[in-house]
């Protein structure tokens, strides 16, 4: 009998096609996720940016990175209630009494959660080219970027299996992604960290969002980004492995 390894490819493809379906039939997720951040991009640059010193002619420019992974922590909420419905519903049981790797089911969702928000972070860079964006930077820099932004959101992602896995309630499986969203508010995305006061700048220049952020604006200002980049995919990757390892675990108790 064949393995059911050799077909995982094949089964992973099935589950991310059934997971994109969910995600196609309700446009409103993407809409939705899409909304909050755009909103907060036209307050930040229109009422707030006038005020904002942050050594760059256009605040747009300097706010986007920011704003994108705001749209991402937002989106992966989405990833942990499908799971926690999944769960609910007693789909998982049903997939496992099937020759299927199961793993894939999982792999599903995390993929569609990369395809879902990179759709939302091109929606919000075509408003901020609305809003006067611009950048210099050339092909390669926009694939660094747009790597970056996919390896944040693999690690945001496999974060929202454990949530999604572990919650009692609908609402425990998004609540998570609250501080996620506002991480980016104490970091260098909205102003230089070298304003805030000492015990918050300390923190803002030490944590993830921080060297994502600076390595995302440099690399589309077309200026050298420095140990950022690689010190914002250390913190993915770490992130990446850790969460990886507890979504597993806890996934093989279901």
């Amino acid at each position: 009998m064949e393995t059911t390894n050799k077909y995982f490819f094949k089964d992973m493809s099935v589950m991310f096609g059934r997971s994109m379906r969910h995600v196609f039939r309700s446009m409103d997720t993407i809409i939705t996720v899409s909304i909050t951040p755009i909103a907060m991009m036209l307050l930040f640059v229109y009422v707030f940016g006038g005020a904002i010193e942050t050594g760059t002619e256009n605040y747009v420019n300097y706010l986007l990175p920011g704003i994108m992974l705001m749209a991402i922590g937002s989106g992966i909420a989405y990833v942990a209630y499908r799971l926690f419905t999944d769960k609910q519903r007693g789909i998982f049981e049903r997939f496992h009494s099937m020759p299927i790797a199961r793993s894939t089911v999982l792999w599903g969702h995390v993929l569609t959660s990369i395809i879902s928000n990179g759709i939302s972070v091109v929606v919000i860079i075509l408003v901020a080219l609305l809003m006067g964006f611009r950048s210099s930077a050339g092909i390669l820099a926009w694939l660094s970027v747009f790597g970056i932004l996919g390896v944040f959101t693999l690690a945001l992602t496999w974060i929202a299996v454990i949530a999604g896995l572990a919650a009692k309630t609908p609402d425990g499986a998004g609540a998570f992604s609250y501080p996620i969203i506002f991480l980016p508010f104490i970091s260098s995305a909205f102003v230089p960290t070298n304003t805030m006061p000492s015990a918050v700048r300390i923190f803002a220049e030490n944590q993830p969002v921080t060297p994502i952020v600076e390595a995302i604006r440099n690399l589309l200002s077309n200026q050298p980004v420095g140990n950022d980049i690689w010190i914002a995919l250390a913190w993915c990757i770490a992130i990446i492995i850790v969460a990886y390892i507890f979504a597993m675990r806890i996934y093989k108790r279901i």
